[in-house]
């Protein structure tokens, strides 16, 4: 008895502590009411927001785990509205729109992409974004989604199923339940694929209104011959406490799928522009939209071998994903270099120039009238489309979100609390507010005088556990070795000499040193660089043992039509790649 009497006075005396967490002297991103508090302090306990306030009203015990926050700015977590998992970013994830399996089969890419979901996910944390919305996955990415909602040190992940579409891809047929779309053109299609989806539980239904016809009375027709088949979806959806996300670019699909009860509009209009009529539809139906200004013309950059990755978006994607952008240049030399010239060609035209130009300037024009007329605004990249990366392509979204004249406010909003209300979850995360989810993000400079102040970031929350970002991720020897091809194929001097040690040696093998040093490694490949327009460097074939990477390279550009076969061995010490052999 007298032992009992003692673990019970000792759980009264212990059981109600609970591990908290103090942020303090922090300035705090008031993302409802659009305004930066100085000196606050944040208490998280358990995982949850337990308190905001003044640092004077605030008395923190002793042994307590304190986060300075003098000079720093504590935001929201951010939200990328739409991605998709089912889709890596690189050259082969779209053999709709890319054919390219005879290089690398579309199973192989599958099956890449259900391996590497949770390195996509540690990219999204160490960019400041602790959520994700996926319109449009697949049943085995539904599965993969439940396994990983295990690890509460990952974003938090919403997905729906396939797409429920009105038309489908050739190249994504009979893949069972790697198949990310469904073809329904009658209403019986519509219940099927709802009711099929349900046992999966999914956050949410998506539906793909595809109208391939080009003459707009046609196209008009075609949407009004699928109507039914769309507000049966809806309807269906609904019906199961499922809110319904529907992709549809042109004005009187997205309108017709608005008054037939979508909830979210996930691509803005691009065929004309909105009238107020419109503008008021959609605020009064509380229809979330997200404008996804950038896909697009990431595919259109590919095709062209024009896309630039900036020195922020080489260190922060996935490295295959981001390197496999570069093929295209070797594989004109390959059975399909007619096409590939083709596409090259065409996407570099004018009358292709002068297309974009005008889609993108309607985008743009659609963003600024919509969020001044009051409707919600999400953030979202299409991320995993060809050329639009997993994670890093965020910011490229809100700089492009700033030039169609939104607010840095009005975009912080874009990327925090407004993709909450998508499936009414703003009472849960998306602002720093008493009762929340601990999903947050300080950083060292303000992101309302600079929006590209995000990617300052000195610690990640998530779920109240926080991160260091630069710890996020594993950084493998092969990671290191693919960064630094990827910098080489990009000519950015930064990006390429960021994997290595500031005391790498280069050495001709076996042991005739060439230069030490990053600074001389600089200026070699900076004068390269300029001198070399057109380098690119192929991986033949990689060997990994350990800490060391052998490449067998083939670089075209130096000589004129030539190539210079090479090979490189690469040691890698303390993450960083100190010592390289070149083999000619």
């Amino acid at each position: 008895m007298k032992k009992f009497q003692f673990l019970l006075v000792l759980f009264f005396c212990f059981g109600g502590i609970k591990a908290q967490t103090y942020i303090q002297n922090v300035s705090i991103a008031d993302v409802i009411h659009k305004k930066m508090i100085p000196g606050q302090t944040v208490i998280i306990t358990d995982g949850v927001i337990t308190a905001v306030k003044p640092n004077k009203q605030v008395k923190i015990p002793q042994n307590s785990h304190i986060i300075n926050g003098e000079g720093k700015y504590l935001i929201p977590g951010m939200t990328d509205s739409h991605i998709h998992f089912f889709q890596s970013g690189g050259l082969y994830t779209r053999p709709d729109a890319l054919n390219l399996k005879k290089h690398v089969p579309y199973e192989q890419e599958i099956s890449w992409g259900h391996h590497h979901m949770e390195n996509f996910l540690q990219y999204y944390l160490r960019s400041g974004i602790t959520s994700v919305i996926d319109p449009g996955a697949t049943y085995n990415f539904l599965t993969l989604r439940d396994s990983l909602k295990k690890n509460d040190s990952l974003p938090s992940v919403y997905m729906s199923g396939p797409l429920i579409t009105t038309y489908e891809p050739e190249a994504f047929k009979n893949l069972d339940k790697d198949e990310p779309f469904k073809l329904a053109l009658t209403v019986e299609d519509a219940k099927k694929y709802v009711q099929e989806q349900l046992p999966y539980k999914p956050d949410f239904i998506k539906i793909w209104y595809i109208i391939l016809e080009k003459d707009p009375q046609k196209a008009k027709e075609q949407t009004k011959k699928l109507e039914p088949v769309i507000k049966t979806i809806i309807e269906e959806s609904h019906k199961n406490n499922l809110k319904v996300a529907v992709h549809a670019t042109e004005r009187f699909t997205a309108e017709t799928a608005v008054l037939n009860g979508a909830d979210y509009l996930v691509h803005n209009i691009e065929d004309e522009i909105v009238s107020d009529d419109f503008i008021k539809l959609l605020k009064s139906r509380k229809t979330v939209l997200c404008p996804t200004l950038t896909v697009i013309d990431n595919y259109y950059d590919t095709y062209g071998q024009k896309k630039h990755y900036n020195t922020y978006e080489l260190e922060n994607s996935n490295p295959k994903s981001i390197g496999s952008i570069y093929d295209l240049k070797h594989l004109e030399e390959t059975a399909d270099s007619t096409w590939i010239k083709k596409y090259k060609v065409r996407f570099n035209s004018q009358q292709i120039k002068t297309y974009v130009s005008k889609v993108d300037s309607i985008r743009g024009v659609n963003l600024k009238r919509l969020a001044d007329g009051g409707v919600t605004i999400a953030a979202g990249t299409d991320a995993g489309n060809i050329g639009t990366q997993h994670a890093s392509s965020f910011m490229d979204e809100l700089n492009a979100m700033k030039e169609s004249g939104l607010s840095n406010w009005q975009i912080l909003q874009s990327a925090t609390i407004n993709p909450a209300k998508i499936l009414d979850k703003e009472a849960q995360y998306g602002s720093i507010e008493a009762g929340k989810t601990a999903d947050l993000v300080l950083l060292s400079a303000n992101p309302i005088e600079d929006l590209n102040n995000l990617t300052k970031i000195e610690t990640v929350i998530k779920n109240g556990k926080t991160f260091d970002p630069h710890k996020i991720l594993k950084i493998t020897p092969e990671i290191l070795v693919q960064q630094q091809v990827n910098g080489y194929n990009a000519q950015n001097i930064d990006a390429f000499l960021e994997p290595y040690a500031e005391d790498v040696e280069i050495y001709s093998f076996p042991n005739t040193l060439i230069s030490k040093g990053k600074e001389s490694m600089r200026k070699t490949y900076e004068a390269l660089f300029k001198k070399v327009p057109d380098l690119h460097c192929e991986i033949k074939q990689r060997i990994i043992n350990r800490n060391t990477v052998i490449d067998k390279e083939s670089v075209s550009g130096i000589k004129s039509g030539q190539k210079t076969e090479a090979t490189a061995i690469y040691e890698i010490k303390d993450h960083k790649i100190s010592k390289v052999y070149f083999l000619y």
